[in-house]
């Protein structure tokens, strides 16, 4: 077995896009953690609290979760009275969830400090190299293979 790599082959660029993503990772999150909130739960609070609430199907492909995964984030932010859950009056086999004003005040809270994380990162960049590092990324939406529950929240999006 092969497992040798040449220089900016995929191979490679894998290993520094990841070895990148740990970096960034572990300088972005400091205050979200702190607050008691892990990355997933911190990108609900930041999805309802731009978007609204929404149905919890929605929410999943918002942050980029799985089902199985929301269920368990939902139930303990329900629990900890940041978010509620409340059915779907258009389909009641849904359920809509929604910021609670603890979920708001804790989000206004740690959003100033993670904003400055996120710039302390990204300020080794300049804008326009931020502005390629964009483009080259969006590249890889159309990789994205949505779930047929996606695909069926979608279109009940249109």
């Amino acid at each position: 077995m092969d497992i040798s790599w040449e220089k900016n082959s995929s191979i490679h660029t894998q290993i520094v896009f990841k070895k990148a993503e740990r970096t960034i990772n572990g300088k972005i999150g400091k205050s979200v953690r702190e607050a008691g909130l892990t990355g997933p739960q911190f990108g609900v609070l930041d999805v309802l609290y731009v978007k609204g609430e929404m149905r919890i199907c929605h929410l999943i492909t918002k942050i980029l979760a799985t089902s199985g995964n929301m269920t368990v984030i939902i139930k303990n932010m329900e629990r900890d009275g940041l978010i509620y859950r409340i059915k779907d009056q258009e389909d009641k086999r849904a359920y809509v969830v929604g910021l609670t004003n603890k979920g708001k005040e804790l989000y206004e809270s740690i959003l100033p400090s993670h904003r400055l994380e996120i710039e302390a990162v990204y300020n080794i960049l300049t804008p326009e190299e931020k502005s390629t590092l964009i483009s080259i990324l969006k590249k890889f939406k159309n990789l994205d293979n949505i779930s047929e529950e996606e695909k069926i929240c979608q279109k009940q999006l249109q």
